[in-house]
């Protein structure tokens, strides 16, 4: 087992010595086994890449590194720089959010310091042969932060109206709030259009391609 790095340098070490590899060889590194395909094994990756690099929150909710205050999110991108998919950031809270402000959500809290770690990951190449890219550092601008809670308040004041089966993938600019369970029989609770209890899908919040590949973007001056 990879003890959890001591410090911000040391775990971008770690992960710089990681780029270039692709998955089966960081795999065979970990005495893990490549999956056929990810259907049944959504995590791997994301989970492969926090055992190489000591990561020690495991399933809590809380940043992945948390002596250091760091997310670590992995982010398939074609040859050309732009993501793949969106990319998930947490679950939703659906009850029990009365008084729930944008500085004590754990959205906020999962971007406030953000280890990037861009995966090639085209249809074309199998898991074990997609490659490792080069890590970076991320917090989010003044800017950023303004148009992630901006959506954030909008989704959460939906949510709260009992309006969570209204919002869709296009409600808000940067954030996107969609179902996020095993299967459509695991239903969690909510509230519904006249405060009453429902129960729903649980939902994840996940950032949208644009603004992940603007962040990708700035990073290395990509057009």
């Amino acid at each position: 087992m990879i003890l959890p790095p001591k410090n911000l340098s040391e775990l971008l070490a770690r992960a710089q010595q990681i780029a270039g590899l692709n998955l089966a060889q960081l795999a065979a590194q970990n005495e893990m086994k490549v999956p056929e395909s990810l259907v049944r094994h959504k995590g791997w990756i994301g989970n492969l890449l926090e055992l190489s690099l000591g990561a020690s929150a495991g399933s809590k909710p809380e940043q992945d590194f948390p002596e250091l205050g760091v997310e670590l999110k992995t982010i398939p991108i074609d040859r050309f720089g732009k993501p793949l998919e969106t990319t998930f950031v947490c679950v939703t809270p659906l009850v029990g959010i009365t008084g729930l402000t944008w500085q004590q959500s754990n959205v906020r809290n999962k971007l406030s310091n953000v280890l990037w770690v861009p995966i090639l990951a085209e249809k074309a190449l199998a898991i074990g042969e997609r490659v490792i890219g080069t890590p970076f550092l991320w917090h989010p601008s003044p800017n950023e932060e303004q148009q992630l809670q901006t959506d954030w308040e909008e989704i959460m004041e939906m949510i709260a109206l009992g309006q969570v089966e209204s919002v869709n993938a296009k409600t808000g600019q940067v954030i996107q709030l969609r179902p996020k369970g095993a299967n459509s029989k695991a239903l969690t609770d909510a509230i519904g259009q006249d405060g009453q209890p429902i129960k729903t899908l649980p939902r994840g919040f996940y950032l949208k391609i644009n603004f992940t590949h603007q962040i990708l973007k700035q990073q290395f001056g990509l057009a």
